[in-house]
C-alpha cells in the first residue's frame, strides 16, 4: 500500500486533538453545583435543616436577586431520586432555577440520609423536618411559609407525594431538627414517575429479574429486614395508603415504558384518589421511560404550580403527552 507524507499543518491539527483529548481525560468533570447560576438568583448551600452537621440533613436555598412578586414568595421545595441509596441535592438545581430566576418564587433543594445510612422512615422524617425548618424560617427569608409546593423525581416523587398525603400521621412526622410543633403540610405536589405503593413491590416490577432482584435489594437495605418481613412498614410509607380528600392537589407525570417503576403505581394511585375524592392529576408520557425531557411536561408542571401557589387560573390538560420512540440500538 503506498504511502504519502502528511502534510506539517494537517500534523499540528491531529497533534492538538490528541492533545486536547488527553487534557479532558485529566481534567476533573464539572458538576451542576459549580455553573455559573443565572443572572439573578442567589444560592445558599449546605443550610443545616437538623441543627446538627450531618451533610445529609442540609438544604441548599435558591432566592431571586428581584423579587416581582412582593416580599413574601411562594416556595418550591426539590427532593431527589436515586433509588434510596444515591443521588444529592445538587440535581434539584436545573428544575428550579428557572422559576427563581423570574423573582415570582423562592426555592429549596433537599438532601436526606439514604438507605446505606439510616432505615426507613428517616427518609420520610428528614423531608418533614426541611419542611418545617423553611416554614419556622419563612419570615426571615421573606418567603410565605403557607405556600410551598413539593416536587421529587422517582424516589424523590415517591417522598414528596407522602409529604402532600401524610400531613396527619404522626408515625412519619418524626422529630428530626428544632421545629417538632411547626407544621410539614404542604400546598400541592408535583410527583414524577415515584412509587406509589411499596406494598406492590417488587411483584409489580414488569421488569427484568436482575431489575428485579436490584429493587429487592435496596428496599431489605431501607427497610432493614426482607422485604416480606417488613410489609406493615412499607404499607406504611406508600402514599396510595394515606390518600384523603382533604389532601393537596397532586400532579403525576409517568412514562408508560418505565420498567423500574410501572406506570400501574401511578394508575392505582390515581384510583385511589378518585375513591376518596382527592385532588389528582395523572398525565401519561407515551413512550416515556423512568425519566423523560419534554417542554410540554414542563409546561404543564408549570402551570400547575402557578395555580397552586400563585392563583393564576388554568386548565391543565390530562390529555398524554407522546414522545418519539427511542430507535434501537
Amino acid at each position: 500500500m503506498e504511502t504519502r507524507p502528511v502534510p506539517r499543518a494537517a500534523a499540528r491539527r491531529w497533534c492538538a486533538a490528541i492533545a486536547c483529548l488527553a487534557l479532558a481525560r485529566l481534567a476533573p468533570a464539572v458538576t451542576a453545583a459549580e455553573l455559573p447560576l443565572p443572572a439573578g438568583v442567589e444560592v445558599r448551600r449546605d443550610v443545616p435543616y437538623a441543627a446538627n452537621a450531618n451533610p445529609r440533613q442540609t438544604l441548599d436555598l435558591y432566592l431571586p436577586k428581584e423579587r416581582t412578586a412582593g416580599t413574601k414568595l411562594p416556595v418550591i421545595v426539590f427532593i431527589h431520586g436515586g433509588g434510596w441509596v444515591g443521588g444529592n441535592k445538587s440535581s434539584g438545581r436545573a428544575a428550579l432555577q428557572g422559576f427563581v430566576a423570574g423573582g415570582n418564587y423562592a426555592a429549596a433543594s433537599v438532601a436526606y440520609r439514604l438507605a446505606g445510612e439510616a432505615r426507613w422512615p428517616a427518609q420520610i422524617h428528614d423531608c418533614k423536618a426541611a419542611i418545617r425548618w423553611i416554614r419556622a424560617n419563612a419570615a426571615s427569608l421573606g418567603i410565605d411559609g403557607e405556600r410551598i409546593a413539593v416536587m421529587g423525581t422517582s424516589a424523590g416523587g415517591t417522598l414528596a407525594t407522602l409529604l402532600g398525603v401524610s400531613a396527619d400521621v404522626a408515625a412519619l412526622e418524626g422529630t428530626v431538627g428544632p421545629h417538632a410543633g411547626t407544621s410539614s403540610r404542604v400546598t400541592c405536589v408535583v410527583n414524577r414517575f415515584g412509587r406509589l405503593d411499596f406494598d406492590a413491590e417488587p411483584e409489580s416490577a414488569r421488569a427484568g429479574p436482575s431489575q428485579a432482584k436490584a429493587l429487592e435489594g435496596r428496599l431489605t437495605t431501607m427497610f432493614g429486614a426482607p422485604f416480606a418481613e417488613r410489609r406493615a412498614a412499607a404499607r406504611e410509607g406508600s402514599p396510595i395508603t394515606h390518600v384523603s380528600a382533604d389532601d393537596p392537589p397532586v400532579i403525576t407525570l409517568h412514562g408508560t415504558r418505565d420498567e423500574l417503576v410501572p406506570i400501574s403505581q401511578a394508575e392505582s394511585f390515581d384510583a385511589a384518589a378518585r375513591k376518596a375524592g382527592a385532588r389528582h392529576l395523572m398525565i401519561r408520557v407515551v413512550n416515556g421511560g423512568h425519566g423523560f425531557d419534554h417542554p410540554e411536561a414542563k409546561r404543564r408542571e408549570r402551570q400547575f404550580l402557578e395555580l397552586h401557589l400563585r392563583g393564576i387560573p388554568a386548565t391543565i390538560s390530562s390529555e398524554p403527552i407522546v414522545l418519539t420512540p427511542k430507535a434501537p440500538k
